[in-house]
């Protein structure tokens, strides 16, 4: 890939980002290989001046990536513009896809200076705090929908705004099997879920996820966030008004979501 294409349409989407503005969709060059996209995404990263907080796992839903035709998710930076606090305000648009339910983890510095492999057997090791987390996905193109897993890449991970629910020290809990669901009282509307739809395990995620980026030899010097996927899938926000998250023995987040 040309790597003055990848700079030329990485400025555009950071300009975007950086504005909230939007551009018109980049080409399916970009999207229909996942390493093309992950090479669009790390240069627009590149170019963001908010610091960078901490990753999500993208594309954790084993039935989703199968039916992508790939074999394992995507991770994300993600920037302190685009983290709330539990009741916070997220306005939406018409290149909104939806909202998710998940769970998030603080890892620690000293993973950074950690040269093991993280296991299950270890992660407690590095893993300090855990709680509940609403995410609202979308583009900053003028597009809606998905035909590959690159779409969502090449956008940053298509994250829009972050809201985490109160962190509790972690510990194992049967992240296999934790029932979910987000509840809009507004409009009644009702998505349940349970945290074995992500990877298996949100703890699984992690896992991957905390093994990528060391592999990929990246260092943020600090404690940070990571956010592991949809436990609910996307969710179409029906109206607008007040979102409640709630993951057994995790707790309960909440989002107000607005035009």
């Amino acid at each position: 890939m040309n790597q003055i294409e990848i700079k030329k349409n990485a400025k555009k989407l950071a300009i975007a980002f950086n504005k909230g503005s939007f551009i018109s969709p980049i080409s399916t060059k970009f999207t229909k290989n996942s390493k093309v996209a992950n090479m669009l995404r790390a240069e627009s990263e590149s170019l963001i001046k908010s610091p960078i907080i901490g990753f999500k796992a993208g594309g954790t839903g084993k039935a989703m990536l199968k039916k992508l035709g790939e074999k394992e998710p995507f991770y994300a930076a993600i920037f302190k513009k685009n983290l709330l606090k539990s009741n916070g305000s997220v306005k939406i648009n018409k290149y909104t896809l939806g909202i998710e339910l998940e769970v998030f983890y603080q890892v620690k510095k000293s993973f950074f200076s950690n040269s093991k492999k993280i296991t299950e057997k270890n992660v407690s090791s590095v893993v300090s705090h855990m709680g509940p987390c609403i995410e609202v996905v979308g583009y900053r193109q003028k597009k809606k929908g998905l035909t590959y897993l690159g779409d969502l890449i090449s956008d940053f991970g298509a994250n829009v705004k972050f809201i985490i629910g109160k962190k509790q020290k972690f510990k194992k809990l049967k992240f296999n099997n934790l029932a979910t669901s987000l509840y809009n009282k507004k409009s009644g509307q009702v998505a349940n879920g349970n945290t074995k739809t992500v990877y298996d395990s949100p703890l699984k995620s992690l896992i991957w996820l905390l093994n990528k980026i060391k592999k990929n030899k990246i260092d943020l010097n600090k404690d940070f966030l990571v956010f592991t996927g949809s436990t609910v899938g996307v969710v179409p926000i029906q109206k607008t008004g007040l979102f409640k998250g709630e993951i057994k023995s995790l707790g309960s987040v909440k989002a107000k979501i607005k035009n």
